[in-house]
């Protein structure tokens, strides 16, 4: 990778997957509008992180071995697809709440929920091997078997800073609204209705096959 066309057209292919619905997106979504603009954030800013992690993965082959290893793959998978479910019961539940409100934000001080939120949009995109094999078919387009370390830093700052702005800019959108979700017929059919996703992903993923 030595060209700026081929830096542009690497960010814009990992901005287009972060666009793509998926569970990082529900979580974001979910997190902006029941808990604020800067949770979101902070659950953008982890799932940003976990896209940068996924990239030094494939890049120094770590990925790839995870996408060969038909026991890692599914490891990774079960575990996934258990938080997901997890996620998604925690959201099922609170809509069955009076008020729809999330208890994790309610029990602690607002540094804590923040933290969570990060910790959330980390993990459901680290768990999800269907990212390992993302960026294992991506990143070698891009950079040789030899690359250096400068050149997998490139690649992994710029899918960093496309996924975070993309992101950042759907916590802000949705945080902005805040008033409007923060009705409690509202915040029950958010609930609801990510609870029902995230499970759904779930179980999408704990189907998925190694290609």
């Amino acid at each position: 990778m030595s060209s700026m066309a081929q830096v542009a057209a690497f960010g814009g292919i990992v901005l287009l997957g972060a666009m793509s619905p998926g569970p990082d997106f529900a979580v974001v979504v979910r997190r902006s509008a029941l808990s604020g603009r800067l949770h979101g954030m902070s659950a953008a800013t982890g799932t940003a992180v976990g896209v940068f992690v996924w990239v030094v993965a494939a890049a120094t082959g770590i990925a790839a071995v995870l996408a060969a290893s038909a026991v890692a793959f599914t490891v990774v998978k079960v575990v996934g697809a258990a938080y997901l479910f997890y996620l998604g019961a925690r959201a099922l539940i609170s809509a069955l709440r009076t008020g729809g409100g999330f208890a994790l934000d309610a029990a602690g001080p607002a540094r804590r929920g923040a933290g969570a939120a990060f910790v959330e949009g980390l993990l459901t995109n680290v768990l999800n091997p269907k990212a390992a094999l993302f960026f294992v078919a991506l990143v070698p387009q891009f950079v040789s078997s030899g690359a250096s370390a400068g050149e997998t830093l490139v690649l992994s700052v710029i899918a960093l800073a496309g996924t975070v702005a993309w992101f950042l800019l759907v916590a802000n959108v949705v945080g902005t609204l805040r008033k409007v979700f923060a009705r409690p017929a509202v915040r029950r059919v958010v609930d609801g209705l990510t609870g029902a996703a995230l499970i759904g992903l779930g179980i999408k993923l704990a189907a998925a096959t190694r290609p």
